[in-house]
């Protein structure tokens, strides 16, 4: 018999194909018909960011066919489910991502497929979306938000850390991605870590955190750690 104590568990809700807000983006559920134009010239455009497809299981589009219907199948979809990124000073649409494997049964839900026109990256946007998924997620009941990336993808690791996930390990040979070997590493955060993870976010989303040229005035893991 184990020793764990009883948690007197209830199942996490499922998310809802429903918008989230904040002061500078907006998570809407995907609609190509709406976002279509948009995700085109921000994921495959001229001034998209041609290695976004290295490490993904799919893309790059070279037709917009192709693209449209990929759209429209994540759109079908509600695990994962998908959202499209509307930056709110362009309205404009910048990037899709998804909640994935959702396991309410369990609590446990991963943030993924992130996919960011290069306007949107290494901005205070992007770090929002990722709030706004975190606030949700632990808002629905779930007590455990997943983060996994290839090995090999050193953006995506230091976005997890940035972020507040925890390192758990490495799943060695686990998939096969466009017949490459793919070693996966896996980064979470806990129900338990979110209030301080959330604190930070907001005291580094904060409008005076940030100077006249919007450069940050404290980074978002000296806020975690402080």
């Amino acid at each position: 018999m184990s020793n764990e104590p009883l948690l007197h568990w209830q199942p996490a809700n499922p998310p809802e194909r429903q918008p989230l807000s904040g002061q500078r983006v907006r998570l809407e559920p995907l609609d190509p018909a709406r976002h279509g134009n948009d995700l085109w010239q921000a994921l495959q455009g001229p001034q998209s960011d041609p290695a976004l497809w290295d490490y993904m299981a799919y893309g790059p589009f070279s037709e917009r066919s192709a693209f449209d219907a990929w759209l429209a199948g994540n759109a079908a979809t509600s695990n994962p489910l998908f959202y499209t990124v509307i930056d709110l000073a362009s309205a404009s649409a910048q990037g899709l991502l998804s909640f994935l494997n959702i396991v309410p049964a369990h609590g446990s839900i991963e943030i993924g497929n992130i996919c960011y026109g290069r306007a949107m990256q290494r901005t205070a946007q992007a770090s929002e979306v990722i709030y706004l998924l975190a606030k949700y997620a632990f808002e629905l009941g779930y007590r455990r938000l997943e983060w996994k990336c290839n090995a090999q993808n050193a953006r995506s690791k230091r976005a997890a850390e940035r972020f507040g996930f925890g390192y758990e390990g490495l799943f060695r040979q686990h998939m096969v991605i466009k017949d490459r070997n793919r070693d996966t590493a896996w980064y979470a955060m806990l129900d338990s870590e979110w209030p301080a993870v959330r604190r930070a976010f907001e005291r580094w989303l904060a409008a005076e955190n940030f100077d006249a040229a919007g450069q940050q005035r404290q980074t978002l893991a000296a806020l975690r750690n402080g």
